[in-house]
């Protein structure tokens, strides 16, 4: 076991061959010595091993986060300190982005550009944070008769948070932030596919001044860690990112201790083109919404409907730019399409393909494993486009997870709105047209918890991210995400002059 000393920090690089668990302010292989190793899925070239965590390790993680919570300074800290501390953290994220971005790339497959916009929005969080915080505070409420009612807002404990592998830092900074800001304790999950910007960050927080315990990182097996996790009377509360089969049971598991839990599950996001759409402005939001991060985002917009008038010239430029995305070495910028996590992911998104065709699906382009010169041996899927497609698909139904988008026609505005609802999701969802009247009569119909209006992004700091229906709930990325990870408290007195005695006696 070593500990973690600020000079070790700053030297150590981000890029190492072998990266330790974080528990209790320490650097720790492990109590079994088992370990994880990671792969760049865009060569297949191992990159790291990680200490794999085992029971043991998830319960000393929870044992140093509640002994810092129940125990500790931190969350006794003046609101100021805390965004000191939090401005500090992105502050080393800041000048090390550079090592950030490199690791996230090797780590993930994902394109040069994807990783910027995503590691500067990591930074950016808790530099949102570290502002949100000093203005989170409770109420004074009007009390009829001689009574005086305030509530106070306080951290809600001890917080397991599970972390999905195609985000792996940004996901691991819209949890930590929030959480941490309010005064919390976190014991950090990452993927197994994915752990070492999270691992960076656990000890980032401890050189940035957050103190042993209130941030620990545990890589490790989602069904025996996270459930550990998940389970564990200690824990307070549970915030999941990933597929809606795992978050259905994480939901039963921690109702068991009455958790909190917090769920940003599955997707399958429409897109609305109407007839009076900036065509070119559509066919190239429409391109980002689906192929960006290689289609491994929830709120991808997977199923891409069209105005019948328009159809034909909009898929005709759709098609033709989809044709020209390039696909290989992630470090290049002229490089639009990453690579797919893993090859079982891989499988995955081909079957979905290979199904459709079956069912009478029409590949417009791509439905095939790509092979890019000089990464031959990692994990690439053409991105892809399906046409012919009814609702009685799988691959209209159901998250395929890959760069895979299903295009239809409709005839009006009624129907748009019919086929968008059309799904057991709600996540994200587009709108394409020059009448903003039509977009906002559109927009509040739509079930889902993000509708981006001529715009193909979905998330900044301070906009709320999370979803309608089989997508979960609680929001995440804005001020109200501070509420999730605090109790309310409130506080009754009377100021009256004469004693109460309500029953008279």
């Amino acid at each position: 076991m070593t500990s973690i000393k600020e000079n070790e920090l700053q030297q150590e690089s981000m890029k190492r061959k072998f990266y330790h668990l974080i528990i209790n302010g320490e650097k720790m292989k492990g109590s079994t010595d088992g370990t994880i190793k990671t792969y760049n899925p865009a060569t297949g070239e191992l990159v790291a091993e990680v200490a794999k965590a085992s029971i043991e390790d998830a319960e000393k993680a929870v044992a140093a986060a509640r002994e810092a919570f129940d125990n500790g300074k931190w969350k006794k800290y003046p609101v100021g300190r805390r965004a000191q501390v939090l401005n500090k953290i992105a502050a080393i994220m800041r000048s090390r982005f550079n090592e950030l971005v490199e690791l996230e790339i090797l780590d993930t497959g994902k394109t040069i550009h994807a990783a910027q916009g995503q590691i500067m929005q990591a930074i950016e969080d808790f530099e949102f944070y570290a502002g949100a915080i000093v203005g989170h505070r409770g109420a004074v409420n009007n009390v009829p008769g001689q009574f005086h009612n305030y509530t106070e807002k306080g951290p809600v404990g001890v917080c397991a948070q599970i972390i999905p592998w195609n985000y792996p830092l940004m996901m691991a900074a819209w949890k930590v932030a929030p959480a941490i800001a309010v005064g919390c304790s976190v014991i950090l999950k990452p993927a197994s596919f994915t752990p070492l910007t999270a691992i960076i960050l656990g000890e980032i927080c401890l050189e940035a001044g957050v103190p042993a315990g209130v941030v620990n990182v545990v890589p490790g097996s989602g069904t025996e860690i996270g459930n550990h996790l998940v389970e564990n009377p200690k824990v307070d509360k549970v915030a999941f990112t990933g597929s809606t089969p795992i978050g259905k049971d994480i939901m039963g598991k921690a109702s068991q201790t009455l958790k909190r839990v917090t769920l940003e599950l599955g997707g399958k996001s429409p897109s609305l083109v109407f007839g009076d759409a900036d065509i070119d402005a559509a066919v190239d939001g429409s391109l980002f919404g689906i192929f960006y991060n290689s289609g491994q985002s929830c709120e991808a917009r997977s199923r891409l409907y069209v105005h019948e008038a328009i159809y034909d010239d909009f898929m005709n430029k759709f098609v033709e730019k989809t044709k020209k995305l390039q696909l290989g070495d992630p470090f290049n910028k002229a490089t639009h399409v990453g690579a797919i996590i893993n090859q079982e992911q891989l499988d995955t998104i081909d079957g979905y393909v290979q199904s459709a065709r079956t069912d009478g699906a029409e590949i417009l382009t791509g439905g095939k494993v790509a092979t890019p010169e000089g990464c031959e041996n990692g994990f690439w899927y053409e991105p892809t486009v399906l046409a012919n497609v009814t609702h009685d698909m799988k691959v209209v139904n159901e998250e395929i997870f890959g760069p895979v988008v299903v295009v239809m026609k409709f005839k009006d505005e009624k129907e748009a709105i019919r086929l968008a609802n059309d799904s057991d999701f709600g996540l994200g969802s587009a709108v394409w047209s020059k009448d903003g009247a039509r977009a906002t009569r559109v927009a509040n119909q739509i079930q889902a918890g993000i509708v981006m209006i001529n715009c193909p992004f979905s998330a900044f700091p301070g906009t709320p991210f999370g979803g309608y229906k089989q997508s979960g709930f609680g929001r995440e990325l804005c001020i109200e995400t501070l509420d999730l990870y605090t109790e309310m408290k409130s506080i009754l007195s009377y100021y009256g002059s004469r004693p109460l005695n309500p029953l008279g006696i």
